[in-house]
């Protein structure tokens, strides 16, 4: 039964990891294939994420709603808080910085973005100080499998499932719906898209607020594991680049098999390598799996068949 229980810890740990791995590339990818921009700040988006959903959940938490009520407001209402802060600075950045830069975009939002990170860092520390604030759990009750004889903490279940639902429903969207469509058309020929009349600056500033929107929900759903804290955004930065390189730069498909692929090789180093690797075993394991598949695959597992970041 003991080893039936870690083998659920470890297929828990890893779900729970790479949901929210590709949750934050899907958004980072989106970005990227559809604005050409590396956007430095995602990670940020998270923090923000985590900070708006602590403070949500705190006050919904004394208004005597059912229980589940206050988590499933919490998270939606801080990805919607961070959709709105990441339109507002599309439409107060990148749309001027687009208006006047001539050259090296790719460059300029590059160097746009990381101050807009570093702003956001030190703007939170300022606001709301530099203690961590977190919550010790979401959801209450426990999942108990009564074969296995093993009470799994139901956050980091519900944490994958909301991730699946998140991509899940976006999915949908960019398939499903005239807007969705008008995004993949300009992911795909920016001025075709322009000539048919789609309108370009509505979809940049929707495409990044969804891209906050999707970094939002992972940040406030993670709240019990990773308390909120001004800098705590730079490693799922971090982890969302390690998957964009590991399946191409521009795949949103691939992004979120990429996220699952790294939760799964975090936790097995976490578990099984630390003993002999040290703390850092679940990056030189990452960056180790990385650099090989690139050797054999200098675009990615799936860049080579990838035409925007939409298909």
């Amino acid at each position: 039964m003991e080893v039936l229980g870690q083998v659920w810890d470890f297929f828990a740990t890893s779900m729970m990891r790479g949901g929210m791995y590709s949750l934050m590339a899907v958004g980072l990818a989106l970005v990227f294939g559809v604005m050409n921009i590396a956007n430095f700040a995602h990670g940020e988006f998270y923090m923000l994420g985590a900070f708006f959903g602590y403070f949500i959940l705190s006050a919904t938490s004394k208004l005597g709603l059912p229980a589940f009520l206050p988590p499933i407001i919490c998270i939606a209402g801080a990805g919607l808080c961070v959709a709105l802060v990441a339109g507002i600075i599309e439409r107060t950045s990148f749309r001027a910085l687009r208006k006047r830069s001539k050259g090296q975009w790719l460059m300029n939002t590059f160097l746009l973005t990381l101050g807009i990170s570093i702003i956001l860092q030190n703007g939170s520390r300022i606001v709301w100080g530099g203690r961590y604030r977190g919550v010790t759990r979401m959801w209450k009750g426990d999942f108990l499998n009564s074969l296995l004889d093993y009470s799994l903490p139901p956050d980091r279940l519900i944490a994958f499932l909301i991730a699946v639902l998140s991509i899940g429903g976006f999915v949908l969207f960019l398939n499903k719906t005239t807007t969705g469509r008008a995004i993949r058309a300009v992911s795909q020929d920016e001025v075709g898209a322009s000539l048919v009349g789609i309108n370009l600056g509505f979809i940049h500033t929707l495409v990044f607020s969804l891209s906050g929107l999707l970094a939002g929900i992972a940040g406030a759903s993670l709240l019990s594991v990773t308390p909120a804290s001004s800098f705590m955004g730079t490693m799922p930065l971090y982890k969302s680049w390690f998957v964009l390189i590991l399946v191409g730069m521009g795949s949103i498909g691939g992004s979120i098999v990429g996220g699952l692929i790294l939760g799964f090789l975090e936790t097995f180093a976490t578990t099984y390598l630390s003993v002999y690797l040290g703390s850092g075993s679940s990056e030189f394991v990452c960056l180790a799996v990385i650099i090989t598949i690139l050797l054999i695959k200098p675009n990615g597992i799936f860049g080579k068949s990838v035409k925007s970041a939409v298909e």
